[in-house]
């Protein structure tokens, strides 16, 4: 019997609840969501964590083209949880989350130090690291432009004041909203505090993995005890250079939700729109960029290297 793919589950998830009562169908969703999330972190091979907008896809989708050159895979499908590994099972499965709210809170929960030999604790764990002002902007468009309705369904049942995406603007998103600016650097404190007690834990920063990408990817796969020659790694990151991927998405190359086409006509509705770092200076005045700048300073710990910042820095996916 052929077993369904982890997208196809989710689909059915979502597409068998569409006709409850709201209230009914969150708690439903949630319920089964937090379940199936839980399980694809137990069956993957690497935990990606981080929040949305902070290179996640790119990162994926570089993994995923190491395994599409060496198995002879298709390139239009890349890596979200399962979908090489059903093709070859050499290929490694990915769990990406932000394992911190909604249904993907039940990472954090499970991955945490006082947890009675939980088995995710001694998996691969990756943090990936942005910017907090960064994040926010990009999280907007996201939000505003590509999320999808029964994600913002749950999301806005987890937060205290529900957005409207049609009407919230950018500044009140980024610093006033329940998951704007303060909303994400507690999300940053809170797992780099916990993954610093845990093994197989590694940090990247996206600004890095920009600069440097082939010597982070090497990082991440050595991490996950994967053999990868230095030129496997260096088609990858040619593959999926911000160029690359934009045109590729540009001409609706790729088949799957994360990164097909929504919208032609508006850049903003990429997902490959500009992840320029620093970009935030680009959509607030002085005067706002210092307030943020200063919140940032003030709560963001340390650790992650953002108390100076530099404008003048290549842009990425």
């Amino acid at each position: 019997m052929m077993r369904m793919s982890d997208s196809s589950k989710t689909r059915m998830i979502l597409l068998s609840t569409t006709m409850l009562p709201v209230s009914l169908r969150v708690a439903v969703r949630e319920r089964l969501l937090t379940q199936f999330e839980l399980g694809k972190a137990r069956r993957a091979n690497l935990i990606i964590i981080g929040h949305p907008k902070s290179g996640n896809t790119w990162l994926r989708t570089m993994l995923s083209r190491l395994y599409q050159v060496r198995y002879g895979l298709p390139e239009a499908r890349y890596i979200k949880t399962d979908e090489l590994a059903r093709r070859h099972p050499a290929i490694p499965r990915l769990a990406a989350t932000n394992g911190y709210y909604s249904y993907e809170g039940i990472i954090g929960k499970v991955l945490d130090v006082n947890a009675p030999d939980s088995e995710l604790c001694h998996k691969p764990k990756l943090l990936l690291a942005r910017n907090p002002c960064d994040i926010a902007v990009s999280w907007y468009f996201q939000f505003t432009k590509r999320q999808s309705a029964s994600k913002q369904e749950l999301i806005n049942h987890f937060i205290e004041h529900p957005i409207d995406r049609h009407t919230i603007s950018m500044w009140d998103f980024v610093r006033h909203s329940d998951i704007g600016l303060p909303f994400l650097i507690e999300y940053l404190n809170t797992w780099e505090r916990n993954l610093s007690r845990l093994e197989r834990s590694l940090v990247v920063r996206y600004e890095d993995l920009r600069t440097q990408p082939a010597a982070i990817l090497k990082q991440i796969v050595q991490l996950m005890d994967e053999p990868c020659s230095d030129a496997e790694i260096r088609e990858a990151v040619e593959f999926c250079s911000f160029e690359n991927l934009r045109k590729l998405e540009s001409a609706g190359f790729f088949r799957q939700w994360g990164l097909n086409l929504r919208n032609p006509k508006d850049v903003d509705s990429f997902k490959v729109r500009r992840g320029k770092v620093n970009g935030y200076h680009d959509y607030f005045s002085p005067e706002q960029v210092a307030e943020l700048e200063d919140l940032m300073y003030s709560r963001l710990s340390p650790t992650f290297g953002y108390h100076h910042t530099n404008p003048k820095q290549p842009e990425t996916v």
